[in-house]
Formats: structure tokens, sequence, C-alpha cells
């Protein structure tokens, strides 16, 4: 690398972030290849299978694995045949295929992605206070961002502030399905209440947190249009941190 500073040039060196595909297999048959970093795979796999609504639930999975071997980075998520017999017509879509790992395209595709998500309750409250120190929990857990300057992060607290999980990863999609993921696996979702994120809030992540039951998802960037419209629809308090100041665009009710 060349560093170049106030005029001069001089040779340095940089720590950069990994980023490599992973294929995902439901039942033996390609479903999507997501780039992503290495690490927690099952987590990943399971928080994005959560997403694209292919489980509910940890016992819809009859086994995960991740193999490595020869760089192949393939994930294989078995479905029990009650389970895949109740998403069998979801798998068969090809276009509706990992369309929340990348973005989405279509408003076809997004009325389809509101069919998979119910309406959330508003059992959750938070200060003001408490939401500041979940986000400096969030910013003093980066530790991959402060020497690669190139990852994202999720990090989801129960209804007292509590961490359940932290994940960091290049994609933030990829954040959020590995910290949702471990919850997931851990068969703690019912305690989660609030997701948080270092990226800007797209539809997507609010796709991924309301499929998890977050009722409240908070962020450093300001959400797009598309998400706050989908925070309305599926009733979660939807958070930016701006200017030292918090901005809410949906589900006020929730912070006291």
């Amino acid at each position: 690398m060349i560093r170049l500073e106030n005029g001069d040039r001089a040779a340095d060196q940089a720590d950069l972030i990994v980023e490599e595909p992973l294929s995902i297999r439901i039942d033996g048959q390609p479903y999507a290849v997501v780039m992503r970093t290495p690490g927690d795979e099952t987590g990943h796999v399971a928080g994005f299978c959560l997403a694209e609504g292919l489980i509910d639930r940890p016992e819809d999975i009859a086994t995960i694995g991740f193999c490595a071997e020869e760089g192949t980075n393939v994930a294989t998520v078995t479905l029990t045949p009650e389970r895949r017999a109740a998403v069998d017509g979801l798998l068969a879509r090809k276009g509706f295929v990992s369309q929340t790992s990348c973005g989405i395209c279509g408003k076809e595709v997004v009325r389809d992605m509101q069919q998979i998500l119910r309406p959330l309750s508003a059992n959750v409250r938070f200060s003001s206070g408490q939401i500041m120190a979940a986000l400096d929990l969030l910013a003093s857990s980066q530790k991959l961002y402060q020497s690669s300057r190139g990852a994202h992060a999720a990090l989801i607290v129960d209804a007292q502030g509590r961490l359940l999980a932290f994940a960091e990863d290049v994609g933030r999609h990829n954040a959020l399905d590995k910290a949702v993921g471990r919850v997931f696996l851990d068969r703690g979702l019912n305690a989660a209440a609030m997701g948080l994120m270092s990226s800007r809030m797209s539809y997507e992540l609010v796709q991924k947190a309301a499929r998890a039951g977050l009722e409240i998802l908070a962020g450093f960037s300001r959400p797009t249009s598309l998400a706050v419209d989908l925070a309305l629809t599926v009733n979660m308090t939807l958070i930016c941190f701006q200017d030292n100041r918090l901005l809410v665009f949906s589900g006020p009710e929730r912070i006291i």
C-alpha cells in the first residue's frame, strides 16, 4: 500500500477485512451465495434462513453444517420433513431466492416479503439513556472495524439492555444475520428486544429485525424511506443517532 499525506508518498501497511463467498444449500440444493467475512457460519446461516422465511423455530432445522475444506465454503441446512412441506413453494420460486442478502427490486418482491412478516407487539420500553448506552456498547465492541476500517456491526440486547449477541462482518446484512442467528440457535429470541446497527438501516434490515421479533432497531445512519414504510407496517420503532441526538422515525411510544 502507498500512503499519500501532506504531499508525501510512502510505503505503508493496512489491515484489510476478509471477504469470501459462502454457498448456502437447503436440503442439498443450492439456494444462495452471499459474500461475507468468515466466522460463525452456523449462526449466520440460521439467521439468514429465519429472515428468508424458511424457518420459524430452531426445531425446524434437522441438521445444519459448514464445510470449509479446500476453500469450498459451503453451508448446508436440512429442514425437517414437516417444515420442508410448509416452505416447498418458497424454495421452488427462483425469483424469490436470497432477496434479503444483497437488496430487493420490484413491487412484487416487496409484497412477497411483507407476507412473511407479522406485526410486532409493543411490550418493551427504553429510555433514551438506555438506547445511548447500547449504541456506545456497539461502537466500543467493533474490534474488527477498528483494525480494518471496513466492517459493519450488529448488536442485540434484551428488554433490560443486556447484551445477547454481537457480530461484525463485511456486510451489514450478514452482521445482523449472524447476531440474530446466534440468539436464535441459543433459543433466546423471546428475550430479544432491540437491535443496533453501525450502518444505514435499509428495508432488508427492518425485514430481518421484524422476522426476529425485535421491536426496536437503532443505528448511526438515517433509514431509507422504504425502511420507514415497512417499520410502520410491522409496528417497529426505528431510531437514528446523529448530531448528538436521537431521531425517531416510527414507534415513538416505546421511548420513555
